[in-house]
């Protein structure tokens, strides 16, 4: 189970800003007086206006800082008088966002009863509040990240369950506009209260089935089918229908004997209501945040298949021509919506800023849903930059020195739900059909029970299994052995998870944002330092927790240092105790999975990529052939590896480490690195024929080696072949082994003729067929060798085919050199240009509403408007439609410490937390387009 920190409710109270009380003569709103051109005024008219601005700026109050944890927090706070006395289901994109936020405790305080999984409901969900003293809960909320239309399954399902519920309200983060929007919706514009009478619909014919059935023998079997017959929605799988019915026969049974008779209720109409709740995000810091990886924004595809797409999950290539409104891909359509009530939201007016043709989509989206009525409220100016992800694929691909990063590679993920959602928009857009994308789950599991339940280190006085046990036994203290053992064995059977016989499945823990040490964010103080910096912090801080719970730690260690036994032996010390454990649960998780991302395996691949990738670089510069050959020299030794490592046992850290896949990573990385170092190559790839040819017969041989790299996409349908080959040829070996055993025998085969010819015309035969279907095999495998080969070029060539990179090619070195700014990413170069107030090529400026207005209106008096920058603004909101890593957190906070800009805040927000293994999924595995 997760160990949550409670986050105390606080409360934040907008003063009244002083400038409502001031009168202007000049009918002008108040958020754009500062970027009027005063030479186009007359004198009077100019120095009027300066001292108003003069004015404004002394008697203004002091805005608050912006912080995305705190809205979310608040946000949850308003809704408190729908969610008070309600079982509450949060899906799984809704369960990551609140997780990672902390707010769990304030939706307790704020009166739940309690929080239950949507997607894995259960028959326990009607007694999960039994100890409390009030009725049994008529009310159930529910919180969703995805489409009413897809979550429509698991919310009859509730209900069905939940036969005593007489109101429903369901918190959507799609709005409704966006829900009409959405390509091929079955809901129209007014998609809420669509859903309503929908539902109800739907939950009464369920009711009346249910009442007809109950009376004929088996009818829970019926019961049970009747919820996937929803007519045109998203049906249940049969492994639901299973786990549903166990459910539903053991509720049935238990509230027979232990609850009331819900049969009085069946009749009663069941209110529903659906409401807008756009406060579904992960903040990792009160600046930092991405999207639930299980929501339906971040699993909407971004770009269609076609020649300039890598993948559903990333947008495509920049060619400078405008996209038609048919053409939006689903994915910019709710991004847009989302970004537009985040900021509504966090009370920001925006001036919108785009680079890249995507970005460009969702930028003019953004201002055509702005409106007059936004003139005139009182809302803090801010910029909005959005970015493409394809402009700069070569950061994410890359092992950077970045603790957090680390975490994300080597801690667990929480298993994605088996999504049946068909994010699909026109088929005439698609070859292949609808397109999904499951993206990796930011909820990562820290496994705490691994560090402190060692056989050194027990702890006597802090027993989970028998807690839990206890907490059991109070269901029916008469007959504790049978109710104990029927709850554990439905439960493990409902969630198909091993018996819970250990204290190591139990103990775990997550990511928690609000965690802190005396109002310092843990997780946001690690976000953007380095691998040694952040474990040197976490060494600290465990010290200065134990000298607050007055602990001894006989422990030598080194100051400025902080090595793994460090780590370990101060976690264990400080978890000794259950009280300390709970007290310092957020500091003790964090060092444990930095532990984790210092583990030998994980950490020497960590390096073993680091290494590989500085010698990529540095071949980069050279020539063309040299960073081919440590291309090439890289798949060789993998292909070594997967094929004989095993036989010889433990091999150096630098050679065994990296896999076939890490290999293809570093190719792609390679072939980047060319297209960014060789820009005058030609259209067949940055390297010659015979360099190539090399590269192609070093991969065709690595996969020949190793069979099971079949599971990527572009090698699908050959995995049955590729074993087959490979046992073939194990077996070819250990026959000329045998037969030069059998060559040493005491009699003369030339004396007996050809004895056993039909045989060996068979075995000639065969050998023939095997030999032909080798042939075909390897002529089937170069042929998707020469396909991957393809889109190689296509990324080595994303500096020229893209528009604004090949600007940025021309405009940056020339005003910034030097290796420490050429080896940045493209944020960091990007915001560096923009805070300098200098030219940045492909940037594109979205008129707001008032500039508009400007332009139409008063341009007609002579009142002209000033160009904007976005270096003017003091709050700047900067979205990677595609997602980020955690390098391109410190990379921001560099470049905004290096501009002397200590006044802006900076927001930094993506897609999803993007790992190397992800980009690889993404570009070579079954999320590509490949």
């Amino acid at each position: 189970m997760d160990l949550i920190q409670s986050h105390p409710k606080k409360e934040f109270q907008h003063r009244k800003p002083l400038a409502s009380s001031l009168s202007l003569s000049l009918s002008l709103p108040f958020a754009r007086l500062e970027q009027i051109d005063e030479g186009n005024l007359s004198l009077f008219g100019s120095l009027q206006l300066g001292f108003c601005l003069f004015l404004l700026r002394l008697l203004a109050p002091k805005m608050a800082l912006v912080d995305v944890t705190k809205t979310c927090l608040d946000s949850i706070s308003q809704i408190s008088e729908h969610i008070e006395g309600s079982i509450l289901y949060l899906d799984a994109g809704s369960s990551e966002s609140f997780q990672l936020m902390g707010a769990f405790p304030v939706l307790l305080n704020l009166g739940v009863r309690a929080i239950c999984s949507l997607e894995n409901m259960c028959s326990l969900d009607v007694v999960v509040d039994w100890n409390s003293s009030s009725e049994p809960a008529r009310k159930i909320a529910v919180i969703t990240s995805r489409l009413l239309s897809d979550a429509h399954r698991y919310i009859l399902r509730c209900l069905s369950t939940h036969q005593g519920v007489h109101c429903c309200i369901i918190f959507t983060s799609i709005s409704e506009l966006a829900h009409s929007a959405y390509p091929d919706s079955p809901l129209g514009p007014d998609a809420f209260h669509e859903y309503e009478s929908l539902l109800v619909q739907d939950y009464e014919e369920l009711v009346k089935k249910s009442l007809t059935m109950s009376k004929q023998p088996e009818s829970s079997h019926l019961k049970d089918n009747l919820i996937s017959e929803d007519e045109g929605w998203s049906e249940l799988t049969s492994i639901e229908e299973d786990i549903q019915h166990e459910a539903s026969l053991s509720e049935r049974d238990y509230c027979k004997d232990n609850l009331i008779d819900h049969t009085e209720d069946v009749g009663q109409k069941l209110v529903v209501s659906v409401h807008h709740f756009p406060m579904v995000l992960c903040p990792f810091s009160p600046r930092v945040f991405v999207l639930p990886s299980e929501g339906s924004i971040a699993e909407a595809y971004l770009s269609v298949e076609h020649e300039d797409a890598f993948s559903p999950g990333l947008p495509p290539l920049s060619t400078g021509l405008p996209s038609d409104g048919d053409d939006t891909p689903p994915g910019a359509t709710l991004t847009a919506h989302f970004i537009y009530h985040l900021a509504a939201k966090m009370d920001l007016k925006m001036e919108i800023f785009s680079l890249g043709d995507l970005s460009k989509t969702v930028g003019k989206i953004l201002t055509d849903m702005s409106s007059l009525y936004d003139v005139g409220r009182r809302k803090r100016s801010a910029g909005l930059l959005l970015i493409d992800r394809s402009l700069d694929l070569l950061t994410p691909c890359c092992h950077a020195d970045s603790l957090v990063d680390r975490m994300f590679s080597s801690l667990p993920r929480r298993e994605s739900l088996k999504s049946h959602t068909h994010l699909k928009g026109s088929q005439s857009q698609l070859k292949n059909g609808p397109s999904t994308l499951q993206r990796a789950s930011i909820d990562v599991h820290i496994p705490l029970g691994n560090i402190l339940n060692e056989e050194d280190c027990k702890m006597d006085n802090f027993r989970l299994l028998e807690s839990v046990e206890a907490f059991l036994c109070g269901w029916d203290p008469s007959n504790t052995d049978s109710q104990i053992g029927d709850l554990i064995n439905l439960s493990n059977k409902i969630h198909k998870e091993k018996p819970l016989h250990s204290e190591t499945e139990l103990l775990s823990g997550s990511f928690v944002s609000t965690e802190n040490f005396r109002g310092t964010p843990y997780l946001e103080a690690i976000l953007d330092r380095k691998t040694k910096d952040g474990t040197i912090l976490l060494k600290k801080w465990l010290q200065e927790a134990l000298r607050r719970e007055n602990i001894t730690v006989n422990v030598k260690t080194r100051p400025g240092f902080a090595t793994k036994s460090d780590l370990q032996s101060l976690i264990k010390a400080l978890a000794k105790n259950q009280s300390s454990l709970v007290r310092n649960r957020g500091i003790i998780q964090l060092a444990a999975a930095a532990l984790v991302s210092l583990n030998e395996s994980h950490s020497a691949r960590w390096d073993a990529f680091i290494s590989a990738e500085k010698m990529l670089s540095i071949s980069a510069g050279d020539t063309s052939q040299s960073l081919a050959a440590q291309i090439g020299d890289l798949i060789n030794k993998s292909a070594f590896i997967g094929s004989h490592g095993q036989k010889k046992g433990k091999i150096e850290a630098s050679k065994g480490v990296l896999s076939f896949q890490d290999a293809l990573l570093l190719m792609i990385t390679g072939y980047m690195l060319a297209g960014e170092n060789f820009p005058t190559s030609g259209s067949d790839g940055p390297f010659s024929w015979q360099e190539e040819q090399f590269l192609k017969d070093s991969v065709v041989d690595a996969i020949l080696e190793n069979p099971a790299v079949a599971k990527l996409k572009f090698l699908h349908g050959l995995m049955e072949e590729l074993e087959a080959n490979l046992q073939r040829i194990k077996s070819e070996e250990n026959k000329e082994v045998s037969t030069k055993k059998l060559q040493i025998d005491d009699f003369d085969d030339d004396q007996w003729g050809q004895w056993g010819d039909e045989d060996a015309d068979d075995g000639n035969d065969n050998a023939s067929k095997d030999l032909y279907n080798d042939m075909q095999l390897k002529l089937e495998l170069r042929d998707r060798v020469d396909n991957l080969f393809k889109f190689l070029h296509k990324l080595s060539s994303l500096q020229r085919k893209n528009i604004p990179s090949r600007d940025w090619t021309m405009a940056l070195e020339t005003n910034f050199g030097g290796d420490s700014y050429t080896s940045k990413g493209l944020l960091y170069k990007l915001l560096t240009r923009l805070l300098s107030r200098k030219d940045v090529p492909g940037l594109e400026y979205h008129s707001s509403t008032v500039g508009r207005l400007f332009k139409s209106g008063f341009g007609r008096f002579g009142l002209g408007q000033a160009k904007p920058n976005l270096a003017d603004q003091n709050v700047i909101l900067v979205f990677v439609i595609g997602g980020i890593n955690g390098l391109e957190v410190r990379e921001v906070q560099e470049a905004l410490s290096d501009s002397g800009r200590p006044d802006v805040e900076l927001i930094l927000g993506g897609t999803t937390l993007l790992t190397p293994d992800d980009m690889l999924d993404l570009l070579l595995g079954n999320s590509s387009y490949i």
